[in-house]
């Protein structure tokens, strides 16, 4: 295809990862400055217009769907939700990555089996207590454990908090903040039977009690999340667990009470 141009043109530099695996480096475009214009309307005319070899991903465009976050002037974020005269630092340059603390695939691409794998591992999967014949139990959104897992529900696995997480980074073992936000919300939800299979998952190796509380999770979660006080419930309830089991071995296998 055409690439775009008028005259008196105005010019972005982006440089971009390309590569594979461990492998590659930054290579720099000159992308057209226009009005209005996201960090993955960039992305997408470097490929459209100048080199469709350029690998990467996006769905809904919208906000929706997390699966166009990339690591942008070293920030983890949603690119279809980032304006680039927001963020384009004083040179008038951006830097593009992938995801920082996944494998990459190729160029923006990351593997994302790591983070999934990890929500497996912590429980983070709904434990059903009721077959469809039996209906779904009624939920009362007053109690105090329903107010809790409301407040972790809206996570949408971009997986920008893992990338945004230094514990990760030095710690491949923690499970990171999506999955323990995740099992947050069931261990509330009176609706999941795994309270003990969670509460036993996330306090072995590198569950909640390794994180450090930086909130870098927080801050960068795109739908204003905090998986930083969704792991502090799990730190307070892990403990009592623990400890009821300590004090009486017989109720180890007993069902935790709820938070």
């Amino acid at each position: 295809m055409t690439q775009i141009s008028q005259p008196d043109q105005q010019f972005i530099k982006v440089s971009i990862w390309r590569g594979a695996g461990d492998k590659g480096g930054y290579e720099t475009f000159d992308v057209p400055d226009q009005e209005s214009q996201t960090i993955l309307d960039l992305v997408s005319y470097i490929q459209q217009y100048i080199d469709p070899s350029l690998t990467y991903r996006f769905a809904c465009r919208v906000g929706m769907c997390g699966s166009c976050a990339m690591m942008v002037n070293g920030v983890p974020r949603w690119t279809c939700r980032t304006h680039v005269k927001k963020i384009t630092d004083k040179a008038g340059s951006l830097t593009i990555a992938p995801l920082r603390n996944l494998p990459v695939i190729k160029d923006l691409v990351v593997d994302m089996d790591v983070f999934f794998d990890k929500w497996v591992r912590a429980e983070a999967v709904h434990h059903p207590t009721r077959s469809i014949e039996q209906g779904v139990q009624p939920v009362s959104e007053d109690t105090a454990e329903r107010q809790a897992a409301n407040a972790a529900i809206e996570c949408i696995n971009c997986a920008v908090c893992y990338a945004a997480c230094d514990v990760v980074a030095s710690n491949p073992e923690y499970l990171g903040p999506a999955a323990l936000n995740r099992a947050w919300s069931l261990v509330n939800d009176v609706r999941d039977g795994g309270r003990e299979a969670i509460l036993e998952a996330v306090s072995g190796t590198g569950g909640c009690h390794n994180c450090h509380s930086q909130q870098s999770c927080q801050k960068y979660c795109p739908n204003e999340l905090n998986p930083t006080a969704s792991i502090a419930g799990l730190k307070r309830e892990t403990s009592k667990f623990a400890l009821r089991n300590l004090l009486n071995p017989a109720n180890k296998h007993n069902q935790g009470e709820p938070a």
